[in-house]
């Protein structure tokens, strides 16, 4: 099986670094979607990169921007939203038994919408602003904790269905993401 190399950089700019996994997302979904990848290296990959990439982002990047002045109070919780939303639908990826099947391409579908809105979006709203309004140093601070926390996650296995699981469980717990329906 082939197995996509996930870059583990240890320091950046939290802008660039941020903006070079957006782009790793990218790639990895046009491998979800043709036929003649490694699909199922493609979904473990992107599984991976996702998950650390968003809980280290909201564990050490939102607060500081926020603590910085650079987005607010609703930037950053919309942006754990999206995040939450985006798990759920990889969650859906990551339950699809075989890789050539219309549900796992509906579902590749669903997920490239709900990320390529979020990945649009952040740019705009929350690294713009960090950009303009948080000093180099900083953010090369914050790139190198963003780092080290997403490489942690990443040596982790952060990935697996059963911690996405875990994961979107949490995001419903915490009103995140809505309550399920009742069957």
């Amino acid at each position: 099986m082939t197995t996509y190399e996930i870059p583990r950089p240890t320091s950046g700019d939290v802008v660039d670094v941020i903006l070079d996994d957006h782009r790793l997302f990218e790639t990895l979904l046009r491998e979800l979607r043709s036929s003649a990848s490694d699909r199922e290296a493609a979904r473990a990959a992107l599984s991976e990169v996702l998950i650390a990439h968003g809980e280290a982002e909201e564990e050490k990047v939102y607060q500081q921007l926020r603590r910085k002045h650079a987005i607010g109070e609703e930037e950053a919780e919309h942006g754990e939203e999206e995040h939450a939303e985006g798990n759920e639908a990889l969650l859906q990826l990551l339950e699809c038994t075989g890789t050539d099947t219309q549900k796992f391409d509906d579902a590749v579908e669903n997920l490239a919408t709900l990320l390529n809105h979020h990945i649009g979006e952040e740019e705009q709203t929350i690294l713009n602003p960090a950009r303009e309004e948080v000093s180099e140093e900083v953010r090369a601070k914050l790139g190198a904790d963003w780092l080290a926390r997403r490489n942690e996650l990443l040596e982790q296995g952060c990935g697996s269905v059963e911690q996405v699981r875990v994961i979107v469980e949490r995001a419903h717990q915490e009103g995140v993401l809505p309550a399920d329906e009742e069957e």
